[in-house]
C-alpha cells in the first residue's frame, strides 16, 4: 500500500512537469502562417520569406539574445557575434523582406524578450513599387509599429532602429531621405527607440552609397560591413 501511494505521488509530481516541458518547446506558433502572402515583397522575397521563416523554427532565440532584425543587408551580414565578437547576437535578416514582413514575424522576437534588438529595414518597401508621399510616411509609421510592437510587450528590450542605408540608383535619393526623416520624428516624439544613422555612414556627396562599399550598388560588402560593424560596436559592447 505504501509503494501504491508513492507511485501515485511520483506520477503526480511528475506529469505536470512533462506537460510544461512540451508545451515549452511547441513554438510554432510564434511564426508567420505557411500560407500568409506579404503584398509589398516581391514573388522572389515572398518564396524566400517562407524558407528563412522554416530555417528559423529550425534555430529558434533564446531568451535575452541581441537580434539583428532586418531583410537581406542584415541576413548577408551573416555571423554578427563573430563579427562583433560578441556571443548570443541572432541574425533574423530575411532577403526581400518589407516592414509588413517584419511585423508578421515579430512574435518569436518578443517571446524571448532579447536584450536588444537592431533593426534595418524599409528599402525594398522602397524598391518593390512606386511611392508617394503617403505611402512613404506609411512605411516609416511601419518602422514605428515595429518597435513599438516589441516596446510594449518587452519593454526591457533596447531597441535600435537603423537608417536606411542609400543606393547607387538616383531615382530613390529623394525618397530614403524622406523615410529617414520620418524614422528620426517618429523617435522624437515617442522615446521608443534609439536611432542609429547608417546612412550618413554610407552616403557621398551626391547623396548615393558610396562606391567602396557596395558590390552592386544596394548590398554591401566586407568594407561595407567593417565600416558598419567599427560604427556600432561601441553601441553592441555596453549592453
Amino acid at each position: 500500500m505504501c509503494r501504491s501511494i508513492a507511485n501515485k505521488i511520483i506520477l503526480f509530481t511528475f506529469f505536470p512537469l512533462t506537460i510544461l516541458s512540451q508545451n515549452s518547446f511547441n513554438i510554432n506558433h510564434l511564426y508567420p502562417n505557411k500560407d500568409l502572402v506579404i503584398e509589398s515583397q516581391d514573388e522572389w522575397g515572398k518564396k524566400n520569406y517562407k524558407k528563412v521563416i522554416e530555417e528559423f523554427k529550425e534555430k529558434p532565440l533564446n531568451f535575452n539574445d541581441i537580434v539583428f532584425l532586418g531583410n537581406s543587408i542584415t541576413a548577408e551580414g551573416e555571423n554578427w557575434s563573430e563579427r562583433l565578437n560578441i556571443p548570443n547576437i541572432k541574425n533574423r535578416g530575411i532577403g526581400g523582406d518589407t516592414t509588413d514582413g517584419v511585423l508578421a514575424r515579430l512574435d518569436e522576437i518578443i517571446y524571448f524578450k532579447p536584450k536588444a534588438v537592431f533593426l534595418l529595414i524599409g528599402i525594398n518597401d522602397l524598391w518593390n513599387k512606386p511611392q508617394t508621399e503617403s505611402s512613404i510616411k506609411k512605411i516609416g509609421n511601419n518602422v514605428h509599429k515595429i518597435a513599438n510592437n516589441i516596446y510594449e510587450k518587452s519593454p526591457e528590450s533596447n531597441i535600435y532602429v537603423q537608417t536606411v542605408i542609400p543606393v547607387k540608383k538616383e531615382i530613390y535619393k529623394d525618397q530614403i531621405i524622406s523615410l529617414n526623416k520620418i524614422i528620426k520624428n517618429n523617435a522624437t516624439k515617442s522615446k521608443v527607440y534609439t536611432v542609429i544613422d547608417l546612412y550618413s555612414l554610407f552616403v557621398n556627396d551626391s547623396g548615393l552609397i558610396i562606391n567602396e562599399l557596395t558590390y552592386d550598388g544596394v548590398h554591401l560588402n566586407e568594407k561595407g560591413y567593417d565600416r558598419w560593424v567599427k560604427f556600432i560596436k561601441p553601441i553592441v559592447s555596453q549592453l
